[in-house]
């Protein structure tokens, strides 16, 4: 399979998981200490996770919490951050410069930040009150922070079952889903690589993975136009523009929100013959319950999309760490 090392990917996955005690000690600190809300702050890529959190937050939690995308915030600012907000945070880099701002910000407000920074080193992982260095898995870690909290306020009383399951079972599922996954992956790339534009539609803790695979994956890294839209808004705008040859790909996952992406694969083969639906409910999870498979059908998509990329880039002959403009200058 292209550019895919299964002991890496069992060892990253094992590694985020592992983070969960020093990621309890910090939350469980905060709780103890008293906090008023959860402010998830992000841009880009990291803007997405905190949608992802938001809804899987939203579905199960009254905890006080919100979502911000940090050059909003750095421009408006939100009455809602101050003592006792808890900001979360995660950067690749540690060096972007809306997150480095908007830290700066935030704890000018008298906010206490929780970072992932993967480099240790960085101006943001030096400004932040919890700092905790790991690369990549950021959607998972985003969710260990989010069901410490959910537990600890009492609502989510299968903790330890959940996430025993996990680390028994998820590193080798999430790496079985993608040799699962190879064949689809070659064949989308092959049928998709020349799309002139790509409409991605996903619901749920699937729409944070839909508005980042369409922004950061085929439009920043492919250098593919496309277009993300929310299943609850599909019928709003976007059924009148979709025809027989628009390339149309569904996300469903196996949250709440399930349904809404479910009602768009309904109707699209009435209007389109071009459309893929990518579920994650197709993909076996060996040792994962069946209620708790909706915490993670955003990481099984990837899983699913990590094959077309590896297939597309070799397709296109663009490696996909190869950016036109970003970080080439200044703007």
């Amino acid at each position: 399979m292209l550019k895919f090392d299964e002991q890496k990917q069992i060892d990253r996955v094992k590694g985020a998981l592992a983070l969960r005690g020093k990621i309890e000690e910090i939350v469980d600190q905060i709780c103890k200490d008293g906090f008023k809300n959860i402010c998830w702050l992000g841009i880009g890529g990291t803007y997405a996770s905190c949608l992802q959190a938001e809804v899987h937050m939203k579905e199960k939690s009254g905890l006080d919490f919100f979502v911000e995308n940090a050059a909003e915030y750095l421009t408006t600012g939100n009455k809602k951050v101050g003592a006792d907000t808890i900001v979360v945070v995660s950067s690749v880099t540690g060096s972007t410069i809306e997150m480095v701002e908007g830290v700066k910000k935030a704890s000018a407000a008298g906010a206490k930040v929780l970072g992932f920074i993967d480099v240790d080193t960085a101006e943001l992982a030096q400004i932040v009150d919890y700092e905790i260095a790991y690369p990549g898995n950021e959607q998972l870690k985003f969710f260990m922070v989010a069901d410490r909290f959910m537990y600890n306020a009492g609502e989510f009383p299968e903790y330890d079952r959940y996430y025993k399951e996990l680390d028994e079972n998820l590193a080798v599922d999430l790496v079985e889903v993608e040799k699962a996954a190879d064949a689809f992956g070659e064949a989308f790339a092959k049928k998709h690589c020349n799309d002139s534009i790509h409409y991605f539609v996903g619901a749920g803790n699937q729409y944070g993975s839909t508005y980042s695979y369409a922004m950061c994956y085929w439009e920043e890294q492919h250098w593919i136009r496309t277009k993300s839209i929310h299943s609850a808004e599909f019928f709003h705008g976007m059924l009148e523009i979709v025809d027989r040859d628009t390339p149309v790909t569904v996300f469903v996952g196996e949250d709440a929100q399930r349904s809404l992406s479910e009602r768009v694969v309904k109707f699209l083969p009435r209007v389109c013959a071009n459309y893929t639906v990518i579920d994650s409910k197709d993909y076996e999870l060996k040792g994962i319950s069946e209620e708790f498979r909706g915490n993670l059908s955003h990481l099984v998509t990837h899983a699913v999309t990590q094959r077309i990329d590896a297939h597309m880039e070799q397709i296109n002959c663009h490696p996909m760490e190869i950016r036109r403009y970003y970080r080439q200058f200044d703007y």
